[in-house]
């Protein structure tokens, strides 16, 4: 049994006037400490399925398996807490908090698990330092670049020691060089805490350094 499971999941979105089916009895398997890519067109559903993935959306019908646990079946309260000691997400945006600094932002997690204080603000600490980013700590998001953003926005991820790494287009904003730079971070950290992650990206090159890649196509009736 893989460890994490898609089966059979259908989403629509009902919020337009015309409901729009996003894809339906969709498939997804994914084998512990695996890295993979989902690749595909634009607005085919790639952040949809990486939203039902990690619980931050529901689908219409189907399931969401991760180890033993039915992702799906939880209640709000009990899928928060699964999400928050389980998955760590980045996203194309960095969603860094502007009122806090580089290492508040990674702690936050912490925060919200109740962890001490000083105690998510030193685990915080210590993955600024592995991220090369020891020197920003104290600096507000404002005053970091965009690679150093993500580099954060990554360090928050990993803060809570998930299981499962998703991310949604991480380096969909920045330069060439950079994104090479961030890629190779997100590797290591995966190959490092024998992660289980999973990739949406438009870049071939990052996608085909992935143990395997997952596409997803329009169906034409």
């Amino acid at each position: 049994m893989a460890f994490l499971e898609g089966l059979q999941l259908s989403k629509t979105y009902r919020n337009a006037e015309v409901p729009v089916a996003v894809f339906s009895g969709l498939n997804l398997s994914v084998e512990k400490g695996e890295m993979l890519a989902i690749v595909g067109p634009s607005g085919i559903g790639k952040s949809t399925l990486l939203h039902l993935l990690g619980g931050l959306d529901r689908p219409d019908s189907g399931r969401v398996v991760v180890g033993a646990q039915e992702v799906t079946s939880m209640n709000g309260d009990a899928l928060a807490r699964f999400r928050n000691r389980n998955v760590g997400f980045v996203f194309q945006f960095h969603h860094l908090l502007p009122e806090f600094t580089a290492v508040e932002n990674v702690a936050m997690p912490g925060w919200i698990a109740r962890m001490k204080r000083e105690e998510a603000l030193d685990r915080a600490g210590a993955l600024l330092r592995e991220l090369g980013l020891e020197p920003r700590a104290r600096h507000f998001p404002n005053q970091l670049s965009g690679g150093e953003q993500q580099r954060v926005a990554i360090a928050r991820a990993l803060l809570a020691e998930p299981v499962l790494f998703l991310a949604d287009e991480p380096t969909g904003n920045l330069d060439l060089e950079t994104s090479e730079r961030v890629f190779e971070l997100m590797r290591e950290c995966h190959r490092k805490r024998g992660l289980t992650s999973v990739i949406v990206t438009h870049n071939p090159d990052l996608a085909a350094r992935c143990d395997r890649i997952f596409e997803m196509k329009r169906r034409y009736h």
